[in-house]
């Protein structure tokens, strides 16, 4: 007999102990690479500037280190909106806030609204009507992605576009404000570069990468962990997969039913947490087979 038909026997309460159990030994593990990766990634972004202004590096390379950039820029704030850095009250407080803030500058995405949308979709994943993020779901890859692009128009009602919405819903429609102030710098910046002559640059060390990146991001953070999308529920509403790029080039998301069961392990151990644990989701049902 298999050891998963073996816990199949078990009961919920025992197979919660021992999935507590294996959550605990990979929780309270300070994110080092998360919080180097921040701001290094960061420097790396505001870099490419100057080294392209003055010639030191072509537009081309920029372009593809500015999308890599934009697109790598979500994750530490994802580790700081879970408290994983340091939770409320702790010395490095700051420090959890500080990511939070700063490494989602080149996605123009301000920390208070990827914040409290996020615990949204905690609270309420594949829930067409309280979901922000519901709008990612799609048949297949392709139509994701065209999802994505589709829901950043100025009249969609989906995407980044809805988290409005959330945010009032939940009774922070001051949080706002954040985006709109984010919107009008980034424009501004944009246009002031391209009535200096350098139009060009602007659109792709931000403009273009960062539609890149966003589209990235909502593919594999989004889509891909909770495709097809029709189930809620602890067990039933997140997946693992397995992607052609691993789990770097998914962003670390092929194990993302980790996250969703515990919130707070870092993204780095959810590998790790993943195979410990999968005996345990195989009893309880979860969509954990193609890993």
């Amino acid at each position: 007999m298999s050891p998963t038909q073996d816990l199949t026997q078990l009961s919920d309460a025992e197979l919660m102990r021992m999935e507590r159990e294996i959550a605990a030994r990979h929780l309270n593990k300070f994110p080092y690479f998360a919080v180097i990766w921040a701001f290094t990634n960061l420097a790396v972004w505001l870099s490419l500037w100057p080294l392209v202004f003055m010639g030191v590096i072509p537009l081309w390379l920029g372009f593809v280190i500015a999308c890599a950039n934009v697109t790598l820029s979500y994750l530490p704030s994802h580790e700081a909106q879970h408290d994983i850095i340091a939770k409320p009250g702790s010395k490095l407080r700051w420090l959890n806030q500080l990511v939070g803030h700063v490494s989602t500058l080149p996605l123009v995405l301000p920390y208070r609204v990827a914040k409290h949308t996020h615990m949204e979709h905690h609270k309420h994943t594949n829930d067409p009507k309280k979901d922000p993020d519901y709008a990612t779901h799609a048949d297949g890859p392709l139509s994701a992605i065209w999802r994505s692009i589709y829901y950043r128009q100025p009249r969609a009602d989906g995407g980044l576009n809805a988290y409005g919405a959330a945010l009032e819903r939940i009774g922070r429609p001051d949080i706002i404000l954040d985006g709109v102030v984010y919107q009008l710098i980034h424009f501004g910046i944009l246009f002031a570069l391209a009535w200096s002559g350098y139009a060009i640059e602007a659109a792709l060390l931000w403009w273009l990468p960062r539609h890149i990146g966003l589209t990235y991001i909502q593919y594999y953070l989004s889509w891909a962990p909770h495709h097809p999308g029709n189930e809620s529920g602890r067990y039933r509403d997140t997946r693992s997969f397995r992607s052609i790029l691993g789990n770097i080039g998914s962003l670390g998301m092929q194990y993302h039913i980790i996250h969703h069961l515990h919130p707070r392990i870092p993204l780095y151990r959810t590998p790790r947490a993943y195979w410990e644990m999968k005996p345990i989701l195989e009893a309880r049902g979860c969509n954990v087979h193609e890993l």
